[in-house]
């Protein structure tokens, strides 16, 4: 699914918009950064709480879809600029990633409405 459409289906917020016509192909939520570069798959969703500037070198060394700061996180400014210089999609929400994960999964099995 691409990243536009599920922006729309979970009501996310765009922080930084590079490239939105990406496919989506899972997700992934970690706040410990060695664990998601572990662990992260190319085309997830990674969802976290963190959001310095650390946050986007993992999101290009992963090369995760978009990076979503869940639960209204302030993202720091150093975070944000990087981002743009580098490509990555920056996302927030109020919901928790637990919740976004699972409204994710339930997107990916076709079981909210379109």
């Amino acid at each position: 699914m691409k990243l536009k459409k599920i922006i729309d289906k979970l009501d996310l917020e765009i922080v930084v918009e590079n490239k939105l016509e990406v496919e989506v192909k899972g997700g992934y939520c970690g706040d410990l950064l060695s664990n998601v570069m572990a662990k992260a798959q190319k085309g997830d969703l990674w969802f976290t709480v963190q959001s310095h500037q650390n946050v986007i070198a993992v999101a290009l060394l992963t090369e995760v879809a978009a990076v979503v700061v869940s639960e209204n996180f302030e993202i720091e400014d150093k975070a944000i600029k990087r981002a743009k210089e580098k490509g990555v999609n920056i996302l927030r929400s109020k919901l928790t990633s637990y919740e976004l994960a699972g409204l994710l999964y339930q997107l990916e099995n076709k079981q909210v409405e379109d």
